[in-house]
């Protein structure tokens, strides 16, 4: 099954429904990338560029497989792994990335309030730097972008049964940990 937002509209050729599934999803993408990147261009660059990979990849959503937002938020998880690598790969060959996109007065000051207001997670993101990938992944999904278990499984493309295991293990290893201090953060590693 496709993408859809009424009937059967799909969202890569309609642009109406495409519109519409981007005002159901922006704001949580934005919160996604915001908790991730503390700069306010790359944000606003990477939430353009998952809503392009939208479009590209809507034919791979399967409704059976989990929600639309479990579905968008592993696009997102790819589009920053591959802006990670992209960044990586640019800074070896220069020293200074340029040439970014300018943001007007009001699109930088939304950017910069959501970045404040994310940057409590941002620390709790460094304590879990020393979990392992896997299971650091599952606890960003499940306890910092609210998914739950089945749609973080989704995002992931690993097995519910999988996800919950690798969930108690960070949870566990966590609950001690210096930095968490966000009350989202304390909240779900109980």
């Amino acid at each position: 099954m496709r993408l859809k937002h009424t009937g059967s509209v799909e969202i890569s050729t309609d642009p109406e429904a495409f519109e519409a599934f981007y005002r159901r999803h922006v704001e949580a993408v934005t919160r996604f990338m915001a908790r991730r990147v503390d700069d306010p261009h790359t944000v606003a660059d990477l939430v353009a560029e998952v809503f392009v990979a939208v479009l590209d990849s809507a034919h791979t959503y399967r409704s059976g497989l989990g929600s639309e937002i479990g579905w968008l938020y592993g696009v997102a998880r790819n589009t920053l792994s591959a802006e990670r690598r992209r960044t990586a790969s640019e800074l070896r060959l220069t020293s200074r990335i340029s040439g970014r996109r300018l943001l007007d007065a009001d699109d930088l000051l939304r950017l910069e309030e959501r970045l404040d207001a994310e940057s409590p997670v941002r620390r709790a993101f460094e304590a879990m730097a020393g979990l392992p990938e896997s299971e650091r992944a599952v606890l960003e999904l499940v306890v910092v972008d609210q998914l739950s278990i089945p749609e973080a499984a989704t995002a992931l493309g690993i097995r519910q049964g999988t996800a919950r295991v690798r969930l108690y293990r960070a949870r566990r290893a966590l609950r001690h940990a210096p930095g968490v201090t966000s009350p989202t953060v304390m909240e779900g590693l109980r």
